[in-house]
């Protein structure tokens, strides 16, 4: 018989009986197992001798074993009814319980310092058989594409503008403010808006780029002021730099929220910025391919849980 022909023979329901008479060992209870009257399995499994030319199952004493091609089938026809599960599972809903699929996340660390350790928590907590990547926002990363092809699920930062070819889900936005070592001069005089020039000459401290092109949201309001600040420091470890704030003159630039974790853990004081800025805005970005995909949403739900509750602290 030629193989088209053969599998032409089968179908869905022919494997799982075979696949469950073989690990069960027996017709009866195979046939409890997959809710059938033990005739139609016994029917099944003639059907299944005949295309295989085998008898599959065997008697020993008073029970029955696999036959050597029986035991070779048990696997493959196992793999066969887990990839049958997979064809169509979006279309059933995901199950957090039992799933175990791989989150593949993309995001800035200008985030607040607990989002990811909290995400990453209530991920296990929910979904404990399935993976989680963290992948880095860097410059010689294109988040785009990497959305686009799958290497990504989400993207989790912030943008002054964020692009309008992917899905957007806001999470929240944060004031801009400046962290300052406590024995910083600012500290005793202050800042105001007389004090623009001083603030744009001090020495600041700034991440390097998360994406090609990107000069960060501070930068970019600096730009449509006709202003720039003298950055001396730039550093690609954004959770490392509080830490070289507290121990120096530099000045750090960013959400409240952030400058919040460190308060109570630095030397630093969160001082107002001499200039006017527009609410630091974090999104999370996805591509139309994970659109419909009931575990992405699952994953987007939890991504906005998390900030939500980050923010009623």
């Amino acid at each position: 018989m030629k193989d088209q022909a053969l599998f032409d023979k089968i179908d869905l329901h022919l494997i799982r009986v075979l696949n469950t008479v073989l690990t069960e060992r027996s017709v009866s209870r195979a046939a409890m197992r997959l809710g059938m009257y033990q005739p139609a399995v016994s029917a099944a499994l003639k059907r299944l001798r005949e295309l295989a030319g085998d008898p599959i199952l065997v008697r020993s004493g008073a029970g029955m074993v696999p036959t050597d091609a029986g035991l070779r089938m048990i696997e493959p026809s196992a793999s066969i009814l887990r990839a049958s599960s997979m064809l169509f599972s979006n279309a059933k809903g995901f199950e957090p319980a039992t799933a175990e699929t791989t989150f593949r996340l993309a995001a800035s660390d200008y985030l607040d310092p607990l989002f990811l350790p909290q995400l990453v928590a209530q991920i296990k907590k929910q979904a404990p058989r399935c993976h989680i990547e963290i992948h880095p926002l860097t410059a010689e990363s294109d988040y785009r594409a990497h959305l686009a092809q799958g290497q990504v699920d989400i993207v989790i930062g912030n943008w002054a503008a964020p692009p309008d070819d992917l899905h957007m889900g806001r999470l929240f936005g944060d004031e801009v403010v400046c962290l300052v070592a406590k024995d910083h001069p600012a500290v005793r005089r202050g800042w105001s808006a007389a004090h623009v020039a001083n603030w744009l000459e001090a020495e600041h401290i700034a991440p390097m780029a998360t994406h090609p092109g990107a000069k960060g949201v501070i930068d970019e309001h600096l730009d449509t002021l006709g202003l720039q600040r003298n950055i001396t420091v730039r550093c690609p470890h954004f959770g490392l730099m509080p830490s070289m704030v507290a121990s120096s003159l530099l000045i750090m630039t960013t959400g409240r929220q952030y400058c919040e974790r460190f308060a109570g853990l630095l030397p630093v004081k969160i001082l107002p910025c001499p200039i006017e800025f527009p609410r630091m805005m974090y999104y999370q970005l996805w591509h139309e391919r994970t659109h419909a995909s009931n575990a992405a949403k699952w994953l987007r739900e939890r991504v906005k849980s998390v900030a939500t509750s980050l923010r009623k602290e």
